[in-house]
């Protein structure tokens, strides 16, 4: 079982408690009005799919109920840092290549 620090609540809590909902840092396209089908298409539907260090949206559910960023390395499940949503990561997956 994962334990994940919620950067909210400031402690570790089981990994039960939280809901992972998605890619993180993800821009809304300026003006949805001028922008192409294909373009809105991209935005709802296609999100990368790395192997390595990822950056995924998290919710608390079972505890402050709120969002936050989590960087997650996909191919061993490790979470390698968690961060409040409008925070920047302080890994990526260049730095995270470096390092090993």
């Amino acid at each position: 079982m994962l334990h994940i620090y919620c950067p909210h609540c400031e402690e570790y809590r089981e990994e039960e408690e939280f809901r992972p909902k998605g890619e993180a840092h993800i821009a809304r396209p300026q003006n949805p009005e001028e922008t192409s089908d294909e373009e809105w298409g991209d935005y709802l539907f296609f999100r990368k799919n790395p192997r390595g260090a990822h950056h995924e949206q998290w919710y608390h559910a079972a505890g402050c109920r709120k969002f936050f960023n989590v960087t997650r390395d996909t191919v061993s499940y490790e979470i390698l840092e968690t961060y409040k949503v409008g925070e920047l990561p302080t890994i990526d997956d260049t730095s995270r290549r470096a390092a090993k």
